[in-house]
């Protein structure tokens, strides 16, 4: 039984890399979901807010607040951003014709978030990964 007492080294160290691998991914994966989710949210609240009269979805600085309170939570936006025109998080909000034809129109509100670098898994996940949605809400007025 000499001539096996390696074995168990060497089938650790073949696997190990598999190991650390599978877990960059799942941690990658869960910021990737984390900021979908996130930026879903920061949406749907700055529509909410933009849809209460047509002068609130002119400006992009009211949904800006709203929308960085949601995204408070996610790695790279913390307390220090407080504009919403550039990286890791855009903002825009504008009044369009509603979705279902309505005469008084809606408010459309467009959220994105870059995230910061990962470790990228080459063909499945890039190294940063913007996120944006898109809500449009008709006005509640």
């Amino acid at each position: 039984m000499k001539s096996r007492r390696g074995n168990n080294l060497i089938e650790f160290t073949f696997l190990v890399p598999w190991y650390i691998f599978l877990f960059a991914g799942a941690y990658d994966m869960g910021i990737y979901s984390y900021a979908l989710i996130g930026v879903q949210s920061a949406a749907r609240v700055g529509a909410l807010v933009c849809s209460t009269s047509s002068s609130t979805c002119t400006s992009a600085s009211i949904p800006c607040g709203y929308a960085l309170d949601s995204l408070r939570g996610l790695p790279n936006v913390g307390s220090g951003t407080t504009v919403c025109n550039g990286s890791p998080v855009t903002v825009s909000a504008s009044y369009v014709t509603g979705p279902d034809g309505a005469t008084n129109g809606a408010a459309q509100v467009s959220v994105s978030y870059t995230t910061p670098n990962l470790v990228p898994i080459p063909g499945i996940l890039p190294g940063t990964y913007t996120a944006t949605r898109t809500v449009t809400m008709r006005l509640r007025g």
